[in-house]
Formats: structure tokens, sequence, C-alpha cells
């Protein structure tokens, strides 16, 4: 049997609308928080010689930076401009531990650089289409590598801020404070081992059940930054970290219909 091109893209269709809104998300969410010249981000400019002072007056203009491919990217997504979504958001990751920040810091960003990374291997293959409209191509072999980068991503966000978590991260310890009182401090750690137990989970037994838990657990934590006070940018910012598990969970459920399990190579695993 092979699948009916119509549903295959429909379902490619609907992972890249989730992607798209999450690199939206990311990118918006992030560049807002160059307009109000966030105090944190100082020691990032800091790795590259900028001052304070300097750092202050750049910030706007990386937010406006920010802000304008996160728009670009929700009306008229094109390779080119996720392709640089990919090299910037490692890099500002990257800043973390250059910075002398944890290492899982980086790690923990990976729904940064994750889902324009699964946008783009949407829609290969991309020879001469850089600068062109991103359409996703639901080919044979790209449908087996897109659940394992997505896999991939959803792990590493989980183990990084899992391994923050064990290490009772100040940060994450208020925020759960500001829900769960003096028991943040516990709450906080043993989050951290499910975390962890989930990254290791959505590698080895993928299942779209898992992947949509996932960014479920993501969505309630992150919401615990506007409980305790912060801006709801934070939660914007963090788009990538609910949008990867969710396109997992797509694809995944795809994979049990008869009309698209067959875009999976033969020999290769539905849930690989």
């Amino acid at each position: 049997m092979t699948a009916s091109p119509p549903r295959r893209r429909g379902i490619s269709t609907k992972i890249a609308w989730v992607l798209r809104v999450a690199c939206f998300m990311c990118y918006v969410g992030h560049g807002a928080f160059g307009f109000y010249r966030k105090e944190a981000w100082v020691p990032y400019f800091g790795v590259v010689g900028v001052g304070r002072d300097t750092a202050r007056e750049l910030m706007p203009l990386v937010g406006l930076m920010d802000v304008s491919l996160g728009i670009s990217i929700l009306l008229s997504p094109r390779p080119a401009v996720l392709l640089w979504m990919v090299i910037w958001a490692v890099w500002t990751a990257l800043l973390r531990p250059l910075s002398g920040e944890s290492s899982w810091e980086a790690v923990e960003r990976a729904g940064n650089y994750g889902a324009p990374i699964a946008f783009l291997l949407l829609c290969v293959p991309l020879a001469g289409r850089w600068l062109k409209a991103a359409v996703p191509e639901p080919a044979t072999l790209r449908e087996v590598w897109l659940p394992r980068a997505l896999a991939l991503a959803a792990a590493l966000l989980f183990v990084g801020h899992g391994a923050l978590a064990l290490g009772v991260k100040p940060g994450i310890v208020t925020t759960m404070a500001s829900v769960f009182g003096g028991a943040a401090t516990s709450l906080t750690f043993w989050s951290g081992i499910v975390e962890v137990a989930l990254a290791i989970a959505i590698v080895a037994r993928p299942s779209a059940e898992l992947a949509l838990f996932m960014a479920c657990w993501k969505l309630a934590t992150e919401a615990l930054f506007v409980t305790a006070g912060a801006p709801f940018w934070e939660i914007i910012e963090r788009g990538g970290s609910y949008g990867v598990p969710l396109a997992l969970a797509i694809l995944l459920h795809s994979r049990r219909d008869p009309a698209t399990a067959a875009v999976t190579p033969r020999g290769a695993s539905a849930a690989a």
C-alpha cells in the first residue's frame, strides 16, 4: 500500500504549522526582552567584549532582528531564514556556558534550534530553493529522519532542564515556590528526575502519547514563570519547548493511520 499524497501532505502541513508557530514564538518572545533591555543579557554581550552600556544600547536592535525573523517565518517562511534561525539559536544558547553558566543551559534550549532544524528537514530537498517559500515535501527518506530529529530535540531540552533541576537551580526553585511554597526545593529535584526519565523514554520508546505528555508538561512548568511574576514573554519565548514534542506527537500518531504508515521506508521502524 502506498500513502495517499493528499493525506501525507496534510500531515506535513500540520507539522509545518506547529513548527512555524513555535519558531515565531521563540523569536518574538526572545526579541521582546531586547526591547526590555533584559539585564541578564549583559554577560552574553561581554563574551564578545561588549560592555554593559553598549550592550544596553544594542539590545533593542537584537530584539528588532528577532521579532522581524519571527514575523517573517510566520507570514512567509524561507529556508534561508530558517537556517539563520538555527545558527542564531545555537549561538545564543552557547553564550550561556561561554559566559560562565552551566553547559546544560545550552542543551536546555534545544527547542529554540530544534524547531527550525526540523522545519528545514520537512522541506528538503533545498537545492535552489533557499530563498523561495518553504514548502513541506513529505518524501520517504525525510519521514524517517524527521521523527528522529524531533525526538532528539525533545530529549535534549528535557535532559538539559532536568539536569538544571537536579542541581536545584535557584531560578527553577523560585518559579516552583510561587505555587508550591516550602516544598519547592524538593519538588525541583524530583521534577529533574522525571524530566531526565522522559528524555530517555522519548528516545528509547517514542510514542504519540508520551510526546503529547511532554508538550503539556513543558507548557505547565513554564507557566510557573507567570505565577512567579515574570513577564508573559517567558512563556512565549519557549515556544520550541512545546512545539517540538507536539510536532512529534502529530507525526507519530499519523503513523498509526494505514493511509500514512507507508511513508516509512521498508525495514525502518515506524517510530524511528
